[in-house]
């Protein structure tokens, strides 16, 4: 006698498990086209920095936008907290380990400030970049105004888990039909992980969607809270969602997979997946441009009471331009991930990005693995 379920479980699936099956039609890697829309702004590269400290400042922000791609400036960081960050971030730099969550705690825990708000981002405006920046939903309400008058591009929206519908007795929720209503630029919120809680989010009128709960390299949700789905999955739900939600509507909504990168292969596999773009953190943390100074940590990490991220050290090898467009002096794909995307496009014979969310895509367990003995034993260089 068969016993019934209380649950059950479907299988999910993360970058390491899947792989691209290249197409019958090859194309030249020049001839592709990159371009991200984002309301009425267009971006020759669908790359995005995350909104973390150690990743984005009004500096690399402007140099994300000189080349085609877009940064987001956090907002309720060290940006607003300090007349001068980058002494903060020297101090985090610095911090023995066994100290940093510690430190982090007291470091933010000092209040952000409305005039540093208009000032960072009247920084990036002044020197001709697209300006994205990102608030939580509980401060979203009072920040709003301040940031539209201060002349950013983009609103985004953000927390570890965010929904349409949020049921609190203390106080009425953000309503993000009534935002996208008021103010006028484009509106962008994650982050989430499945079908329904990502179509009813496009429902209220949302320019684009971030995807991703617990996957970053500094972030420890998934172990804290036990939440999350692999990111090949998630993003396959949240693409099914947005073209389901094009038929309803006729509005395209594009899909930002946040997370969980380590090299140009996993940037690929999710644009086969479904996304529309992709956000970098530890990747760009690299960079010697990076305000983190080779460090890299959650925007949950400095949490009073539950920390939810860890700093991590993830060296500075390259530069912003040798990351996303080379040469690459390594091999590890974590250089030239625009030339990845770009090869990989040609072989899957797709012109455009929504024509490689079409290609076809296997489960391969073993496709880090396969025929690389010499690899993974580390004789190659002997």
């Amino acid at each position: 006698m068969s016993v019934p379920q209380y649950k059950e479980l479907r299988r999910s699936y993360g970058f390491d498990e899947v792989a691209i099956v290249p197409g019958d039609v090859s194309i030249n890697p020049d001839q592709t086209n990159l371009d991200l829309k984002i309301g009425d702004i267009t971006f020759g590269l669908p790359v995005i920095a995350s909104a973390m400290d150690g990743v984005t400042d009004t500096k690399t922000a402007v140099i994300m936008s000189n080349y085609g791609g877009l940064s987001v400036l956090n907002l309720e960081g060290i940006q607003t907290r300090y007349e001068r960050p980058d002494d903060i971030l020297e101090e985090i730099a610095q911090a023995p380990n066994d100290q940093i969550t510690a430190l982090m705690q007291k470091i933010y825990s000092q209040p952000m400030r409305d005039d540093l708000v208009a000032e960072r981002i009247k920084a990036i405006k002044k020197e001709g970049a697209v300006c994205a920046v990102s608030v939580t939903p509980a401060n979203t309400k009072r920040l709003a105004p301040i940031i539209v008058e201060a002349g950013a591009d983009i609103l985004v929206v953000a927390s570890t888990v965010t929904t349409a519908r949020h049921i609190s007795k203390s106080y009425k929720g953000l309503s993000f039909e009534e935002l996208c209503n008021t103010i006028s630029i484009p509106v962008v919120v994650g982050n989430c992980v499945s079908y329904s809680a990502c179509l009813e989010l496009m429902r209220t009128g949302i320019a684009a969607i971030l995807v991703g709960v617990g996957p970053g390299a500094a972030c420890t949700s998934r172990e804290v809270l036990g939440i999350g789905v692999p990111q090949i999955t998630a993003t396959m739900d949240c693409a099914a969602a947005r073209d389901d939600y094009e038929k309803e509507s006729g509005r395209y909504v594009p899909v930002i997979t946040d997370g969980g990168f380590r090299k140009g292969g996993d940037v690929c596999k999710a644009f086969v997946a479904g996304a529309d773009a992709v956000m970098l953190g530890s990747i760009l943390a690299q960079a010697k441009e990076a305000p983190g100074r080779g460090y890299h940590w959650g925007m949950a990490n400095p949490h009073a009471s539950l920390p939810r991220g860890t700093r991590i050290k993830v060296g500075v090898n390259s530069s912003y331009e040798q990351i996303l467009f080379g040469p690459s002096s390594i091999t590890n794909g974590s250089q030239n991930l625009i030339g990845a995307l770009r090869t990989t496009m040609g072989v899957c014979g797709a012109a455009t990005i929504r024509e490689l969310q079409q290609a076809e895509m296997v489960i391969a367990p073993s496709i880090t693995s396969e025929g690389k003995f010499y690899q993974m034993s580390g004789l190659a260089s002997k």
